[in-house]
């Protein structure tokens, strides 16, 4: 059974709260958090991302580290930052477009991931975790939040709801795309044990954005225990609890700058030797993804591409229904065209495959290709989130950017420190 606790936070001053509200520190690259930086010196981003305060620092130098620390220290000691009186949880609510997605902000023990009752789906990299393991160490503080999913029958997302039916927001942050993002404090006692009680039926959690602050708070507990300086604080991080069939899944499109020798045509015909080949005709490009043509007897992979100004739908018969991974379109995508065909073997870092977010309208892919930066794009369909948490029951991994989640946090309005 997981473990939640309540935790007193660090918040912003409500007339702070939308200067300093930032986002994650893994959506910008160094040049654009400068960019925003320089437009908002109060941005959380001196925080997370201090080495854009930095040029020309090496990625890993011991400044990075030691100027978050100075940063955040001096929001604290500014009252930018208060500590509440007391510990709570926290439910964060976005408002985005036409749904709203209720989570709640608790305390999290490393035990539980180290026990795999934390589960993943993802593997981290070395650098980005180790990255975030010395930022955490450094500033001594849970500066942003992993995002975690449970089965539930709708009693603990419903006692959650009714906590604040009838409460105006304790902060609340509009961004520039209109999402509305609110914190509402849980400080009464009754109300605590009674959340806490609800978890601990709870089996298992299921890490859904945030792999590398996860596995990075583990660390630092790990290198303080062999260091002799642990303390419970430090064996605990903050996650955002959603119910799983109260988010959202999008699918990640990929994008290939060139297919080697082959021209369109001769690319296309490869295709056809593993998936037919249909060209899709108009489509409406202000959406996220596009509805297959036809319905399936079977289980079949269906992919969109586009190429040369066209889409075409590629599908196929799943071959290996009962192997999870397998059956994944991102799988077959990888194995048979990147790699096979390509010979793009890692998908981490060649240079020749870009991501896009799946919450991106279809017109975004057609203009990179459209502009001649990319030959052409995939468009994925999103996955079932049984069949994530069906992999990470199993100890499975996905494939790299396999799933796209909403909502999308903002970093800075939630933070913790180890002491």
């Amino acid at each position: 059974m997981v473990r939640i606790h309540s935790f007193s936070a660090l918040r912003p001053r409500e007339d702070e709260a939308a200067l300093i509200a930032s986002v994650p520190y893994d959506v910008v690259t160094t040049g654009e958090a400068q960019e925003l930086i320089e437009q908002n010196p109060r941005s959380f981003l001196r925080v997370i991302r201090s080495d854009a305060e930095l040029a020309g620092t090496v990625p890993d130098d011991d400044l990075i580290y030691a100027r978050a620390k100075e940063n955040l220290d001096a929001m604290i000691e500014s009252g930018q930052f208060l500590r509440d009186d007391a510990h709570s949880l926290y439910v964060y609510r976005v408002k985005e477009g036409g749904n709203i997605y209720t989570g709640l902000v608790a305390c999290l023990e490393t035990e539980d991931y180290a026990e795999n009752r934390i589960k993943r789906h993802e593997h981290t990299r070395y650098d980005k975790e180790e990255d975030r393991t010395r930022h955490i160490d450094t500033t001594n503080a849970n500066t942003g939040l992993v995002v975690l999913l449970y089965r539930d029958t709708g009693a603990i997302f419903a006692a959650i709801a009714a906590l604040i039916q009838h409460r105006e927001p304790d902060t609340t942050v509009k961004t520039a795309k209109g999402e509305v993002h609110e914190i509402f404090r849980i400080a009464d006692p009754d109300a605590l044990a009674a959340l806490e009680g609800m978890f601990s039926g709870v089996d298992s959690l299921y890490i859904a954005d945030g792999h590398h602050r996860a596995k990075s708070a583990v660390n630092v507990a790990e290198r303080r225990r062999e260091a002799g300086t642990l303390t419970p604080e430090a064996e605990r991080f903050i996650g955002v609890l959603f119910a799983e069939k109260r988010v959202k899944i999008h699918g990640y499109s990929r994008l290939v700058r060139d297919i080697g020798s082959y021209t369109p045509e001769a690319f296309l015909e490869g295709l056809s030797s593993t998936f037919t080949v249909t060209p899709y005709g108009e489509i409406d490009d202000t959406v996220f993804c596009i509805p297959p043509l036809q319905e399936f007897d079977a289980p079949a992979h269906v992919i969109h591409m586009y190429l040369q100004g066209r889409w075409y739908e590629l599908s196929c018969p799943v071959r290996n229904a009962e192997d999870p991974i397998g059956s994944l379109d991102v799988s077959i995508l990888q194995r048979e065209v990147l790699e096979g065909m390509l010979g793009i073997k890692d998908p981490r870092s060649d240079p020749r495959l870009q991501y896009l977010g799946g919450n991106r309208p279809l017109a975004d892919l057609e203009e990179r290709v459209d502009a001649g930066e990319y030959i052409l794009a995939f468009s994925i369909q999103p996955v079932h989130i049984e069949t994530v948490l069906a992999i990470a029951d199993e100890g499975g991994v996905m494939p790299p950017k396999s799933t796209w989640f909403e909502p999308k946090l903002l970093s800075g309005l939630v933070l913790r420190t180890l002491d």
